[in-house]
């Protein structure tokens, strides 16, 4: 995808001036609540009209208003997910999945109705109502009949903000398939951090229907380090989940971690582990209560806002630390230093599970 956007929207109260030049297939636009965001999918969709400026997607002019250019939604050939799915009451699955497909030229169908079904894992659903799916079955429902329309451009409008955290991350692995199964250039809009790590390269920042920055997805992360609450999300992938002395041992990127017992139901997972629960020594400490210890070595040291953030390597596996400055510069933190990184069994939040374990008879 090249999209390259000039455009300027004026509500009164708001003004959406945005000048955006991204290629990619994975690019995600990152904003709080009233930022923008939505105006501009509308905006790019069609479905709004810029007060003026120009939009040109992979070298074909959708808006331009000099030239009195505005192509018509349906002729974009751009498919919108919302966060409610939206789909009709009165249809089965398969009917709403069919619902864009049919109305797609016959020059564009490219796309196989059981794969994407496959794919989706939508084959016992195809002939049920809407009205009994979960609202993880409807989200993926949503998302096949957008992509049964054959779109070049996929456009997310916070898709998983109206999902609790179970379904939200149970729902990713397939926003992600599916564009990369089928071919398809995604826009993801979220004002999440995790999610814009998990599904996209690069993202777009909007402040007050601005444009701020542009950076990597992960860049953006220790970015906002300093200023978020919750820190520099680490996201972890353990496996192999063995119970040890009423903890949870999983390994992780050729070593071991040890959580709480609260995970002993999933051999395998997702985990994030916030920067502000690693403790950072210099030397061995003599005792601690914390379960996990690990030897590391500072990879990079960046500054976010009053906090120095403090990128690790243990083994194979990669940390992102936090500490305020004066700690840092009594623990002498710069590349090539040796530390070790304490974190209690406890501070590890499980975001997606896999391979429930039976219960013990």
């Amino acid at each position: 995808m090249n999209l390259s956007l000039a455009v300027r929207k004026n509500y009164g109260h708001f003004t959406l001036a945005a000048d955006i030049n991204v290629t990619g297939d994975r690019v995600g636009i990152f904003g709080a609540s009233g930022s923008g965001k939505s105006t501009l999918v509308g905006i790019l969709a069609g479905l709004m009209k810029p007060d003026s400026g120009e939009i040109v997607l992979d070298g074909d002019c959708l808006f331009n208003s000099a030239k009195k250019i505005n192509v018509p939604p349906q002729l974009r050939r751009i498919s919108i997910v919302f966060q409610q799915h939206s789909l009709f009451p009165h249809m089965n699955v398969r009917q709403n999945l069919l619902y864009g497909f049919k109305r797609t030229p016959h020059e564009y169908r490219k796309i196989c109705f059981d794969e994407l079904v496959t794919v989706l894992e939508l084959e016992k659903l195809l002939e049920s109502g809407v009205n009994i799916l979960s609202g993880g079955e409807k989200q993926r429902v949503t998302l096949g009949r957008g992509i049964l329309a054959n779109p070049r451009l996929l456009l997310m409008d916070e898709p998983l903000s109206a999902l609790d955290d179970s379904l939200r991350f149970q729902i990713i692995p397939y926003l992600k398939s599916v564009s990369e199964r089928f071919g398809i250039p995604y826009l993801f809009i979220s004002h999440s951090l995790v999610e814009m790590r998990l599904m996209t390269d690069s993202a777009i920042v909007i402040e007050n229907g601005l444009v701020s920055k542009q950076t990597q997805s992960d860049q953006l992360a220790r970015i906002y380090m300093g200023e978020s609450c919750a820190g520099y999300i680490n996201l972890l992938e353990l496996h192999s989940m063995k119970e040890r002395n009423g903890l949870c041992a999983y390994s992780w990127e050729g070593g071991e971690l040890l959580l709480s017992h609260g995970n002993r139901d999933a051999e395998s997972g997702l985990f994030e582990l916030s920067s502000k629960d690693i403790i950072l020594f210099k030397q061995h400490p003599e005792a601690i209560s914390a379960r996990n210890l690990l030897e590391c070595t500072v990879i990079s040291v960046f500054e976010s806002n009053s906090k120095t953030g403090v990128e690790l390597a243990a083994g194979s596996g990669r940390l992102v630390a936090e500490v305020v400055k004066d700690a840092a510069n009594e623990l002498d933190i710069m590349p090539g230093a040796r530390l070790f990184a304490a974190v209690k069994a406890s501070a590890f939040r499980r975001l997606s599970k896999k391979d429930k374990i039976p219960a013990k008879d």
